[in-house]
């Protein structure tokens, strides 16, 4: 994919960086590595040494906050990139603006860390929000792919315990606010046989997601569409066709009796790192056939014709 370098995409979740250990991270074929300075913010620079190209996620993360190469030791400065010390030569006027790595913007809000190739670009706003769980998968697909799936069956990638995602549309894709917002007719697991041939679905799932990115806001309602379950998805295009998908989520309102004991407690949220062959290959492009065109849309931002909404 033609990866752009405007975009924050979220990385990591804010517990998976830390002072400790570079953490190594993929943004399509760009390697990055991500730690913490001695401040605690974020940073981000490409996860490569200048001196040598060896990966600076081997080195470590000095107490000063720098980051020092595991290969012949050259420490750097997270918000510049600028080399900041070689061993035996000590003297930082020795070093030329010329000697730096690549550093990249980096934002962290609402527990996820995002990165931006071009460190010029503004940082987006983003709701503060708590989120009571929270993970990390590698999904064999890539991230088209993985978009694809996402409109046409989201059962694919992950499932909400207790839930039946059907195949029928209440809204189709269409642009609200820039971003491609769908909203997919649900059961209750178990509630009818069959049930693809009834009329009744007490929930719906509301999906919100960034033309761009494919970072997802996920929204479980009941039929008077009080929020029961939400979750953010964050699928990033990393290297070898894998998407890597970092996600958070949280309980919504308290819905009564055994199905909204299953929303409570224990994780109810499971996102697949193993995406199902059969059913993937089974599963005939619908929603994601106009997809493409009304992304294309929104990133040029005209206004998309009647044509390019997706039907159901």
């Amino acid at each position: 994919m033609s990866l752009n370098q405007d975009a924050w995409w979220a990385v990591a979740r804010s517990e998976e960086v830390t002072s400790e250990k570079p953490l190594s991270v993929d943004i399509g074929d760009q390697p990055v590595v991500l730690w913490r300075d001695n401040q605690g913010i974020a940073r981000a620079m490409e996860d490569r040494c200048p001196h040598r190209r060896a990966p600076l996620s081997l080195g470590c993360v000095r107490d000063n906050g720098w980051i020092q190469c595991g290969y012949h030791g050259w420490s750097f400065d997270g918000e510049t990139g600028r080399l900041k010390e070689i061993p035996n030569m000590k003297d930082q006027q020795r070093f030329p603006p010329v000697y730096k790595a690549n550093a990249f913007g980096v934002t962290e809000q609402a527990g996820l860390v995002r990165v931006c190739l071009n460190p010029n670009v503004a940082a987006p706003l983003v709701a503060a929000r708590r989120y009571d769980y929270c993970g990390t998968a590698n999904v064999s697909l890539t991230h088209r792919e993985y978009l694809n799936a996402l409109y046409d069956d989201p059962s694919l990638l992950f499932s909400i315990r207790g839930v039946h995602f059907t195949s029928y549309l209440m809204a189709e894709l269409h642009e609200e606010d820039g971003k491609l917002v769908m909203e997919r007719s649900c059961q209750w697991a178990g509630m009818h046989w069959p049930a693809h041939f009834v009329a009744e679905f007490p929930l719906t799932l509301l999906t919100k997601t960034d033309p761009v990115t494919g970072e997802t806001e996920l929204l479980l309602r009941d039929d008077e569409f009080r929020s029961l379950f939400h979750a953010v998805l964050a699928p990033v295009p990393s290297a070898r066709g894998v998407t890597a998908v970092r996600w958070r989520a949280s309980q919504g309102a308290r819905y009564p009796g055994l199905r909204g004991a299953l929303l409570r407690g224990i994780n109810p949220l499971t996102v697949f790192s193993s995406v199902n062959g059969t059913k993937l290959r089974t599963t005939k492009p619908s929603v994601s056939m106009n997809g493409e065109d009304l992304r294309e849309a929104i990133m040029e931002g005209a206004q998309p014709s009647p044509g390019q909404t997706a039907a159901a």
